[in-house]
């Protein structure tokens, strides 16, 4: 099936970049505030910049199309006509006195008045997040909200096509957290349902949480605002209201993949007609009333910006159209805390951010079976947020203390010349499977964009190539030439080289890491952090030093065995696909990432012949890269040394890979206690002072000890009958301290 991009997707976003304190706040929370303020500022200016600096045709797309000189509001007629126009004959009203303005005039107000809106709904969100909140976070959260904002997917797509659909978001959290009387509110939450009538899903909120006369303010405010366009516009309104049963079908293709509503999704998977419909409403009935009823819970638990997400979530699922621009609330569902342990607290917003943030095509591989989920992320998010994602509540103990991660003890450098820096703490659990493979994913995919983005010109690589040539001569390993073509008149060998150089690159690294990942977890993020260094690296060397294959070099007589002949006539010769960079061969990952793979079992492999099978792989690969010519030998020289980079750097920031203590805690893995941290905390206090008394027995009876034999036992009589009073307080504490009774009875025994 077809997968409609549509203007409204990704692709159009693409131009732009990719309460009360409870704590006191250190002394650079004002440096670090500063700096995000700055950054806030940065990211203005470049949204600016971008939307500004596109031509007029490519700019602003729905604003000109509605009051642009040919725009739709200036033609007599029906707004639905030309079906360029997507909003309520309500919108269509507001928007129409615009067309007065001058348009470069109008475009540049209308960024910067964007900008203004997000900044505005940055600041009530930070403030709106439920309490108690720390200093620290209250005076960072206002500008890493905006800054997120700006640089989520939804705000850089409003801001490409010039759309309205901040001003209703602003208008739902300004009735529920700026403003304080209730009919008030509700008139700005029937201003946004006139907007977008399933905002009026709000006013059923307001209604459930017992704010019942905000909502009938809604209500009549939403039915107001709709008759005076029905007054002003009879024609447009019918249209609209009965014609596209509130606007369903209007604009693009409901099936491309800008539309991240139910509606769009059951189309995408083939669905049509009156089964697809029948479907998308018992779907978008169960999602409110699931919906609806977790909001209500979270809203009366005391977070109001999460049920107010929640809600917002469902209007993105349930709406027949729901385009990019229109799931800011998505990104509002970050405020949810999800998971017992404080390292799992990081996985929810992770995910939301990224989804958030990034194109589907960056999140996941380009495999089809995974279309259904790529094309469907930011759904699938708001699904969660609206059905699934088991937000912890304020009542619970784990709410502002989860179970702490367990961090190793620091170890000394081996070499005392090498200072260790100190904030880097070693993790002894393994991370979150989800996030991990998110994270790998999205950091290869920007691996290979700024790979593919180091290009340099054919004449720049070829000369680079020369040098390198001359200098193997002058050292005398220039073996490729020998070698390729040695290997090029064995056909079984040549065969097994091209098939080696094609496969072993990925499933080796690969299989490591999921084998760490399963049976030493600490290991594995000490070796993941190694090779994620050593690929950085490895990118400044492809920007740096652009160079071209052997296979690449003409006149030197190699042979191509992977690709085939080339033709070295054609001027784009090099760049054989726009998947890769032809020219970032220096240093070679190729054999880098297999010397990684050899010296890390090497050093984890329990038996001698695993570790020698390991060294075979690095032997293999560099074999294999000369012999197809898609390597220089200095080119594998490079790949050593951005690992041995890669490896240093990871040393540096959190010490040897061995643990302090030992191989067991190396492997081991961390249980979720049986009670909150609490009763952890009273437990601990309470064992500490028995273990005080038990100390301070023993300490008396070793002095005691040399009198005669009757003051001994009286001693001792005394002894026994203190530490079974001891045993009785500890039993009195709590069952879970009867197990601490051993170090008492051992005295009392004496």
């Amino acid at each position: 099936m077809e997968r409609w991009e549509g203007r409204r997707s990704v692709v159009n976003a693409d131009h732009s970049v990719r309460g009360d304190a409870a704590t006191d706040t250190g002394g650079g929370t004002g440096l670090i505030r500063a700096l995000l303020w700055l950054v806030v500022a940065a990211l203005a200016v470049r949204q600016v910049a971008v939307v500004l600096r596109q031509p007029p045709g490519e700019r602003l797309l729905d604003l000109e199309t509605w009051i642009g000189e040919n725009g739709v509001l200036h033609v007599t007629g029906s707004l639905y006509d030309s079906g360029r126009f997507t909003g309520t004959p309500f919108a269509g009203l507001v928007l129409k006195p615009l067309t007065a303005s001058a348009q470069e005039a109008l475009g540049v107000a209308w960024t910067f008045g964007s900008l203004l809106l997000v900044v505005a709904l940055g600041i009530v969100a930070a403030r709106a997040l439920p309490s108690p909140v720390g200093r620290r976070t209250a005076l960072l959260a206002a500008p890493v909200a905006i800054s997120l904002l700006m640089l989520s997917l939804p705000v850089r797509n409003t801001l490409h096509l010039g759309q309205t659909s901040i001003l209703p978001v602003l208008l739902v959290l300004l009735a529920w957290f700026v403003v304080r009387e209730h009919r008030a509110a509700g008139v700005l939450v029937g201003l946004a349902a006139a907007f977008q009538p399933v905002l009026l899903l709000f006013a059923a909120l307001l209604w459930l949480t017992g704010r019942r006369q905000a909502s009938l303010s809604a209500g009549v405010t939403f039915a107001l605002a709709t008759a005076a366009a029905w007054a002003a516009s009879p024609q447009d309104s019918w249209t609209y209201w009965v014609h596209h049963l509130a606007g369903a079908g209007l604009g693009e293709r409901p099936d491309s993949l800008a539309n991240q509503s139910l509606h769009g999704a059951l189309l995408r998977l083939g669905l049509e007609g009156p089964v697809e419909i029948a479907l998308f409403l018992v779907l978008s009935a169960a999602v409110v009333v699931v919906g609806v009823r977790r909001a209500v819970r979270y809203a009366q638990d005391g977070q109001l910006l999460l049920a107010v997400a929640v809600t917002g979530c469902v209007v993105v699922a349930v709406s027949p159209t729901a385009w990019q621009h229109q799931l800011l609330w998505v990104l509002l569902a970050v405020v949810g805390k999800v998971g017992k342990r404080a390292s799992d607290r990081l996985v929810w917003p992770s995910v939301v951010l990224l989804a958030v943030t990034l194109p589907g095509t960056m999140l996941l591989p380009n495999i089809e079976a995974l279309f259904p989920v790529r094309d469907n992320v930011l759904l699938l998010v708001a699904l969660g947020a609206a059905c699934l994602a088991p937000f912890v509540p304020r009542t619970s103990p784990y709410w502002q203390h989860p179970v702490p991660t367990d961090y190793a003890k620091p170890v000394a450098a081996r070499w005392r010349r090498v200072p260790l820096l100190p904030f880097w703490r070693r993790v002894l659990t393994r991370p979150n499977l989800l996030l991990e493979l998110l994270l790998i994913r999205v950091v290869y995919d920007a691996y290979a964009q700024v790979r593919l983005a180091a290009r340099a010109g054919r004449p720049l690589a070829e000369e680079h190539g020369r040098q390198i040539h001359a200098i193997e001569q002058w050292l005398r390993i220039d073996i490729e030439h020998w070698v390729n073509h040695t290997v090029v008149q064995i056909t079984w060998l040549r065969e097994f080289f091209d098939y080696y150089y094609s496969t072993f690159h990925f499933i080796v690294p690969l299989t490591i890491l999921g084998v760490l990942y399963a049976r030493r977890p600490a290991d594995y993020r000490w070796v993941r952090s190694s090779i994620g260094f050593a690929t950085l690296l490895a990118l400044v060397g492809f920007w740096l030093y652009p160079l071209a294959p052997p296979r690449l070099m003409p006149g030197l007589g190699f042979i191509d065995t992977v690709h085939g002949v080339q033709d070295f006539a054609k001027p784009d010769y090099g760049t054989l696909t726009t998947v890769t960079n032809q020219y970032a061969a220096m240093p070679s990952l190729h054999f880098g990432w297999s010397l990684w793979c050899g010296v890390v079992i090497v050093m984890l492999a329990p038996k001698l012949w695993m570790k020698a099978l390991g060294l075979l792989h690095p032997l293999f690969t560099i074999a294999a890269i000369v012999a197809t010519a898609n390597h220089w030998v200095l080119d594998a020289a490079g790949g050593a040394l951005v690992v041995a980079s890669g490896f240093g750097l990871t040393y540096l920031l959190s010490g040897p890979r061995q643990l302090v203590t030992g191989q067991e805690q190396v492997t081991g893995t961390t249980t979720e206690p049986a009670e909150p941290p609490a009763a952890e905390a009273s437990k601990t206090s309470t064992i500490s002072e028995t273990s005080k008394a038990t100390d301070s027995t023993e300490s008396t009876e070793s002095t005691e000890s040399t009198e005669s034999t009757e003051s001994t036992e009286s001693t001792e009589s005394t002894e026994s009958t203190e530490s079974t009073e001891s045993a009785e307080s500890a039993e009195s504490a709590g069952p879970a301290l009867v197990p601490e009774r051993e170090p008492a009875e051992r005295v009392g025994g004496k």
